[in-house]
């Protein structure tokens, strides 16, 4: 893993350690009764099923589900039930680009949530996208020990989604962090994400180039993903449909984003791994201090 990158994840794990996950009180989608307590319960309630593993209880066995299944399952109570954290970083190239902070930005917000997450009593799983959706290489533990992931991978998220989906714990807590510059239906990922979650925080990281490119002058244009250069001239005209359609992009995304109960925010690089400011997420209730 290069330098800065852990040099972030160090960062935000420091920053996050004043920060603790804020527990939605509102219950999973397709639940009815109370929210998931951030503590074991006492009550002895039906929460949910899981797979059989060797060693259970023969007792909690759901002989129903096997008959239509053909699959063995242990009901899991209340109690049984804590509250965990699956957390998806986008790590294609664009979110390495050139001259920006946007990698930065983006490890360091990963290790903020998870950390936040961890002072809250979450269990938390942290993925990478590449050719499929990868579980992080110690990442159910402190985002300084993170390793096996660089912001070096070819396809986007939309695509790694499609070969490979993350396995998400139901009802629990779901965070994106990507700049979400690619093509494709947002709620092809959003209905996936968003499936038997209690919340899906959609973060996404630009950088200040993208939101305020250039007024004018000969520029090259790099595919971060692919390669490929084109040469253009920015006037008022070409910024103006630049902006015209990022725009549009963006309330794409805002929209489908309320249309599954998400909360999307945007977050610019640059300013943000200078002053590590997380007031917007704790306005929106995602985070609380400790």
């Amino acid at each position: 893993m290069e330098n800065d990158i852990l040099a972030a994840l160090q960062k935000g794990e420091q920053i996050g350690s004043r920060y603790k996950l804020v527990t939605p009180q509102t219950p999973p989608r397709g639940l009815s009764g109370s929210h998931i307590s951030q503590h074991a319960g006492s009550s002895l309630e039906f929460r949910e099923h899981r797979e059989y593993q060797p060693g259970d209880d023969l007792r909690r066995i759901d002989w129903g589900v096997y008959a239509r299944s053909d699959k063995l399952s242990v009901k899991l109570y209340q109690k049984e039930v804590h509250p965990h954290l699956d957390l998806i970083v986008d790590t294609s190239l664009s979110m390495a680009l050139e001259g920006t902070a946007k990698a930065e930005a983006t490890a360091g917000l990963a290790a903020v949530l998870a950390t936040a997450a961890s002072n809250a009593g979450y269990s938390c799983k942290s993925w990478w996208t590449g050719e499929g959706c990868h579980p992080i290489l110690n990442g159910s533990a402190r985002p300084s020990s993170w390793d096996g992931f660089s912001f070096d991978q070819t396809i986007s998220p939309h695509e790694a989604f499609a070969k490979r989906p993350p396995t998400l714990r139901p009802h629990g807590v779901r965070v994106f962090v990507s700049d979400l510059l690619w093509m494709g239906d947002p709620m092809t990922m959003l209905g996936y994400l968003s499936h038997k979650a209690t919340r899906v925080l959609i973060l996404q990281v630009l950088a200040k180039q993208d939101v305020d490119p250039p007024t004018s002058g000969q520029l090259r244009l790099v595919d971060s993903e692919t390669g490929e250069e084109r040469e253009i001239y920015i006037d008022a005209t070409i910024r103006r449909q630049y902006l015209e359609g990022f725009h549009r992009h963006l309330d794409n995304w805002h929209r489908a984003s309320r249309q599954v109960g998400a909360i999307m925010q945007t977050i610019v690089a640059e300013p943000f791994v200078e002053h590590w400011q997380l007031d917007e997420l704790v306005a929106t209730e995602t985070l609380a201090y400790q």
